[in-house]
């Protein structure tokens, strides 16, 4: 392993690859502690810290914003609003591909098509932006940011000047507008892929903290059974995220002038989680939407509406209701992505006109349901491991009481081995073109 990390920062082009991409995260990582202006760090740094100590019995709404902001979010940061909203902007114009007849026909033109698209992402995440700067400002001037602490009065952190405001939302945006552009940089000029590393590094910066927390705050023995625990879990969410159902594909041979093409044989690699971590990410920001509604009708409210919310969505999710609701949606949205994402009779119909095969299937509609049938079957399994991995910390919680910072989230833990997988395997193919030897042996 030490031999491969020399090999790779000997390749020159590699070299430069890698140390662009650390150069990257390293300004990423400094705009995520830079306070936007207005705010007072000393007062925000307080806060922040009855918000994360358990014993407080708080809970941030916007939890998963911090998340991904790699906790800017809660210091008002000028990258407080972190990928989330280009995130969010994909995943809206991956759905509407399937709707809209226009953005279908930009995504079967090709190169040409994706670039238009990848625009209009650009726009909405923008528009997404001032959207969320917006509603996150007022929730912090309410007090509602901080919920559970005793910082309800906004003006011992912020400016409460309209101008000042104003420019925190524009500054906010621009952030965003950055952290899109050092992702599309690192894609293109670094290795990896941008945007998913720039989420990777933020959870990543968060887990040290919360390791020294659970330290600080519990016996040795607890200590190592969280470790032993988190490796464990980590090395099952690896073995099941390279688990794949392979489908043999043979080409017939054929003519074309005097040359003869085809009679090679291939695979459709079909994996067991297919969807990937996109339908926890759907399932959190709906579940966040109840407490989003108390908060700006009030949690004093008398309504039963809001009783209602308060009683069974707690945004700790230790409620069984809760955690019912969050398994039932992130299965239903497994099954839902992979629908959009795979097309079993467009795969069919482009394995049929290039004299392809399924051996012992029959070419087209048989073709098109038996894809449609083991990919079902495959997204079954990982449908359920989705929801369990996603449950782990609200179990945990539950059960021991444990601080809410739970370090080895399932959110965060299959995009941290999602992401170093796909970055070591980008590394390895660097390598194996130079050298002929693997990052990995």
């Amino acid at each position: 392993m030490l031999s491969a990390f020399v090999r790779a920062f000997r390749t020159p082009d590699l070299r430069n690859k890698l140390l662009f991409t650390l150069f990257i995260l390293t300004i990423f990582r400094l705009g995520s502690v830079i306070p936007a202006p207005g705010v007072n760090p000393a007062v925000i740094k307080q806060c922040v810290e009855q918000v994360t100590d358990p014993a407080s019995g708080s809970s941030s709404v916007y939890s998963l914003v911090n998340l991904f902001s790699g906790g800017a979010l809660l210091q008002l940061a000028i990258f407080a609003l972190g990928i989330m909203p280009y995130i969010t902007a994909s995943i809206i114009l991956n759905l509407l591909t399937v709707v809209i007849p226009r953005l279908e026909s930009l995504k079967k033109e090709g190169q040409a098509g994706q670039t238009k698209i990848t625009q209009y992402t650009r726009y909405l995440t923008v528009a997404l932006a001032v959207l969320q700067a917006t509603s996150m400002i007022a929730m912090a001037r309410s007090g509602q940011l901080f919920q559970g602490t005793s910082c309800q009065d906004s003006s011992q952190y912020m400016n409460q000047d309209l101008i000042t405001l104003i420019t925190m939302v524009f500054v906010m945006t621009a952030g965003t507008c950055v952290i899109m552009w050092f992702g599309e940089m690192i894609t293109e000029r670094g290795v990896g892929n941008g945007m998913s590393l720039l989420i990777f590094a933020q959870i990543v910066a968060v887990f040290p903290s919360s390791m020294m927390r659970i330290w600080q705050e519990q016996s040795v023995w607890v200590f190592a059974i969280i470790c032993v625990a988190g490796l464990f879990l980590i090395t099952t969410v690896v073995f099941i995220e390279q688990a794949q159902r392979r489908i043999p594909v043979q080409y017939a041979k054929r003519m074309v002038g005097r040359r003869m093409y085809g009679g090679s044989s291939t695979y459709i690699p079909l994996k067991v989680n297919q969807a990937g971590v996109i339908p926890v990410i759907f399932a959190s920001s709906l579940l966040y939407l109840p407490q989003l509604a108390v908060g700006l009708m009030g949690s004093d409210s008398e309504s039963p509406v809001v009783n209602f919310l308060t009683k069974y969505f707690d945004p700790t999710g230790t409620h069984p209701v809760y955690m019912a609701t969050f398994f039932a949606m992130i299965v239903g949205f497994a099954f839902f992505y992979v629908a959009i994402t795979f097309n079993p009779t467009e795969v069919a119909d482009n394995m049929k006109k290039y004299g392809g095969f399924i051996p012992s299937i029959r070419p087209g509609r048989p073709t098109a349901e038996y894809l449609d049938y083991v990919l079902t079957r495959l997204t079954t399994p990982g449908a359920l491991y989705l929801g369990l991995i996603a449950l782990l910390p609200m179990l945990a919680l539950g059960a021991s009481g444990a601080s809410a910072n739970f370090p080895f989230g399932g959110t965060s833990i299959l995009i941290m081995v999602g992401v170093g997988l796909d970055t070591v395997k980008q590394i390895e193919s660097h390598l194996q073109q130079r050298n002929y030897e693997g990052f990995l042996r």
